[in-house]
């Protein structure tokens, strides 16, 4: 008989024992030492039947507020965008699904092919030579890139814009703590984009690379081309945190001279999922192909001519000396990286950049609405997001937003406080006129009631 959530009968476990010649469960783990095992049983709840079960998780997941209950305006990094249906049903499919690390080429060339068409795909989109087979989620492949410039210029200090996604931010603060030589310069911001006075001034010769967000955290469009004119002549790194959907639509990072361009591929159909797992992409110039973290997968020939799939250039942890290793990332998101690879694939490339002009559209749709209304909003150009100030704290908007069928944006006070009573709104493709019409009105009433 089998179980669908009990993996193994009593049955299952006698014939394993004895496998082993072992006679319980106990004798088993006998080697363990007596004041260190559990004389107890476990103070978990008797078992249900499935049908019980089922009805009472479903009770419970009814309480809970999702984009399917509710229009969202939440973004922040994570966002609510169109999945063709092709997705889940091609990363279902068996072979994807349990899919490993592809050591042995031979018996891995499916899996292979579909990492390399990822590294294509975002070798296409950000205009960049060489793109890695996928990292843990854009903010480590950040991180990762200001390693990369510290060990590849030998120089101590990353400029970085505050623009920056403030969880990148902590993390590249964390991966540099044990490195007192390291130094992470914040330059503010002029409203809700980079003051490029104070980063021309922050860059200097003992600089090893300027980083920034494209479009930066609060949506703004940043000036990539005058950032990079600060760069030249200081022999400095010029890394970009990219949103991969708008470059479907803005002018990519590398035709702005770019060295390294990382970002996320949730945008390409990967749900938001409590916030992961994502998928991390890390884009460079040839230049700097040796020293890329993660995984390359390169194409080849057999010996007898025919095309093939190898994984190259393998110079991390579990391949060579540890010391030795550009990085000790030992993984990658092959699955997501995979969903994201069959998104941009069934949009192509006028589908992207018709969902990226729909975001765009909707979001200054949505800017121009609030300012209407009286909110302050942000400067500069935005994409898909953008900053309104309230007069009453974000988190009280947002209570009362949830009552009205809405979520809300993200509360800039998360941040920092010079952004008290600021929201961060999200606008994607799949919100409606009305739906945006009607966040604006209650986000109006609530603002003006006591």
């Amino acid at each position: 008989m089998s179980h669908r959530y009990i993996p193994l009968t009593d049955q299952d476990k006698k014939e394993m024992l004895e496998t082993i010649g072992a006679n319980s469960i106990g004798e088993l783990f006998g080697d363990v030492p007596k004041d260190i095992l559990l004389n107890r049983e476990l103070a978990i709840p008797e078992g249900e039947s499935e049908t019980t079960l089922s009805k009472r998780l479903s009770r419970i997941a009814s309480k809970n507020i999702t984009k399917e209950t509710h229009s969202s305006f939440l973004g922040a990094g994570v966002y609510d965008h169109y999945a063709p249906a092709v997705v889940d049903a091609m990363i279902s499919r068996s072979e994807f699904y349990t899919a490993y690390t592809p050591y042995q080429p031979e018996i891995s060339q499916g899996e292979l092919q579909a990492i390399f068409e990822f590294q294509t795909l975002i070798c296409e989109l950000t205009d960049m030579d060489i793109a890695n087979s996928s990292m843990y989620d854009g903010i480590t492949s950040f991180a990762e890139a200001c390693i990369l410039a510290f060990n590849q210029t030998r120089k101590n200090k990353i400029v970085v814009s505050k623009g920056m996604h403030y969880q990148a931010l902590q993390v590249l603060h964390t991966y540099v703590k044990t490195r007192e030589e390291f130094e992470v310069v914040e330059v503010d911001l002029d409203g809700t984009i980079t003051d490029l006075e104070k980063l021309e001034n922050a860059i200097d010769d003992d600089t090893a690379a300027v980083a920034v967000q494209y479009p930066n955290f609060y949506g703004s469009i940043e000036d990539l081309e005058k950032i990079n004119s600060f760069i030249e002549g200081k022999k400095a790194l010029f890394i970009v945190y990219a949103n991969p959907l708008a470059l479907g639509l803005l002018t990519p990072p590398g035709s702005f001279g770019a060295d390294i361009v990382v970002g996320d591929t949730q945008p390409f159909g990967i749900p938001a999922q409590f916030g992961g797992p994502h998928c991390g992409f890390f884009a460079t110039t040839k230049k700097l192909m040796r020293k890329t973290p993660g995984r390359l997968v390169g194409q080849t020939e057999d010996a007898d001519g025919n095309r093939g799939f190898v994984l190259t250039l393998q110079a991390r942890e579990q391949h060579i000396r540890r010391d030795k290793a550009t990085s000790n990332i030992c993984s990658n998101q092959a699955l997501n990286a995979l969903a994201s690879s069959i998104c941009m694939s069934a949009l192509g490339k006028q589908g992207i950049y018709d969902i990226s002009v729909q975001n765009f559209e909707n979001a200054n749709y949505a800017k121009k609405q609030f300012k209407s209304a009286g909110f302050e909003v942000s400067n500069g150009t935005s994409f898909n997001e953008f900053v309104v100030k309230f007069d009453k704290p974000v988190k009280d908007v947002n209570d009362a937003l949830i009552q009205e069928g809405i979520i809300g944006g993200f509360d800039l006070k998360e941040v920092s406080k010079d952004f008290e009573n600021q929201m961060l709104v999200a606008v994607t493709e799949l919100r409606t006129k009305e739906e945006i019409d009607t966040f604006v009105k209650k986000a109006g009433e609530i603002n003006g009631s006591k």
